[in-house]
């Protein structure tokens, strides 16, 4: 049976959206056997997701993806913070990075700086998340304003953030 269109009641539809395989070697395939203990960082797989808690006494060890991540130096996020305000300001907005990734790590154990890398004219943070990079990036744009820009690359999930004032 025909879908109806522009084109007539027996006219098929070719074109249909197809969604994409996304590549994210850090993306869990299955559900892990619960529970499980990260042995780096001590973040608990349970209920379906990674959290703060106490381990039970029969949690299976496994690397959590973040510590993972942090393990083969490979972000999903990227965040550079330049400018020469920035150089003015450079340990109170780093400071102001560290607070929001405490809270985000928090909330969510696999949101986490991976590093700081200083550049000729400011710093380059990287994420185990786009979204901890988001975060950050816009709590320093909204606190000092400035210029604010996010890049998603098509190839893989990962996000750039550029802030500069």
């Amino acid at each position: 049976m025909g879908t109806k269109s522009a084109n007539g009641p027996n006219h098929r539809r070719r074109d249909r959206l197809l969604r994409e395989y996304e590549h994210d070697t850090y993306k869990m395939r299955g559900k892990p056997r619960e529970p499980a203990v990260c042995p780096e960082c001590r973040a608990v797989y349970h209920k379906g997701r990674w959290q703060w808690s106490p381990p039970s006494q029969d949690a299976q060890p496994l690397v959590c993806p973040a510590c993972q991540r942090m393990h083969d130096r490979c972000p999903a996020g990227f965040l550079a913070l330049n400018g020469p305000f920035f150089a003015s300001h450079r340990d109170e907005i780093l400071h102001l990075a560290h607070n929001v990734e405490a809270r985000e790590k928090g909330l969510h154990p696999l949101r986490r700086i991976i590093g700081l890398e200083d550049h000729d004219d400011g710093v380059l943070i990287t994420t185990t998340t786009m979204g901890t990079a988001r975060s950050i990036g816009t709590a320093v744009h909204h606190a000092y304003k400035g210029e604010l820009d996010y890049r998603y690359t098509d190839e893989s999930n990962i996000l750039r953030v550029n802030w500069r004032r």
